[in-house]
């Protein structure tokens, strides 16, 4: 895939606005889940607990396919208590999804989410949901997210993640206004060649094949059997097994440059 046709983006939004429903709404709109398998909803919130209190709280990453371009979403809580899970997905992506209640409005844990990531220099689409609600107020929300983003007022994107009303429009949005991922200029021509640079913004142990990271890949391409040297540790592992999340673990030959992927390490 060229770089030119990755986005990679993330979602920003209180507890309760709708972030999970949004992005089960994606996955079934691109295909990613067949919708028969959407019946319990939540599919990126894993964790027994996730299900059983409906929040999130670790990150699960999945990768869409839109018109040719391949999106990497990464769905990140939405609690105070999960500060540094956020900021962790923030460092992995081009852009971010603010999901706003058209009931609520902008909470005060949303707006330090969205400062850090005006920090990490992040496009970032605004949206209403929950639009369908008979106390929503469209109007006065739109207002505060100009106020907040300095944005236009057409820039916002007004959708109910529960009926799917305008949803797809997100999609064709993040083509036209997130970034392409970065590239080292060095080496334009010949990027898998690059020497490898990748981010672990998260991890899982499974108790069969160790500890599998999950990667962004700044420069150059992980591939099956690759050995790799972990900067902070120092230890060199290979990489066991390749692929990227649908959102299941999915094999593949190698985690291209720019693209979000996870690595069996083999660490118990």
């Amino acid at each position: 895939m060229k770089l030119e046709n990755i986005r990679n983006f993330c979602i920003i939004a209180h507890i309760d606005h709708g972030k999970s429903t949004l992005a089960d709404r994606l996955l079934e709109i691109t295909g990613t889940i067949d919708k028969r398998d959407m019946k319990h909803g939540q599919m990126l919130d894993t964790m027994e607990l996730e299900q059983e209190r409906g929040i999130t709280i670790k990150l699960q990453p999945v990768r869409m396919n839109w018109k040719g371009f391949e999106m990497n979403i990464i769905d990140t809580p939405g609690h105070v208590d999960f500060q540094y899970e956020v900021s962790r997905s923030l460092a992995s992506v081009e852009g971010a999804l603010l999901i706003v209640d058209a009931t609520q409005g902008i909470e005060a844990q949303t707006l330090s989410n969205v400062y850090m990531a005006l920090e990490n220099e992040l496009d970032i689409i605004p949206i209403i949901n929950k639009i369908d609600l008979p106390a929503a107020d469209v109007e006065k929300v739109s207002e505060e997210i100009v106020n907040l983003l300095g944005c236009d007022e057409s820039e916002i994107i007004p959708v109910s993640a529960k009926t799917g009303e305008n949803v797809e429009t997100i999609l064709d949005e993040v083509i036209k206004r997130i970034k392409s991922p970065k590239v080292f200029e060095s080496n334009l021509e010949n990027i898998s060649n690059q020497e490898l640079k990748a981010l672990v913004f998260d991890s899982q142990y499974d108790p069969y094949r160790g500890v599998v990271s999950y990667v962004k890949v700044f420069s150059g391409e992980i591939k099956k059997g690759d050995t790799l040297h972990f900067l902070h540790s120092g230890k060199k592992i290979e990489a066991l097994d390749i692929g990227y999340f649908k959102p299941m673990y999915t094999s593949d030959k190698k985690i291209e440059n720019g693209s979000v992927g996870y690595v069996v390490t083999g660490l118990k």
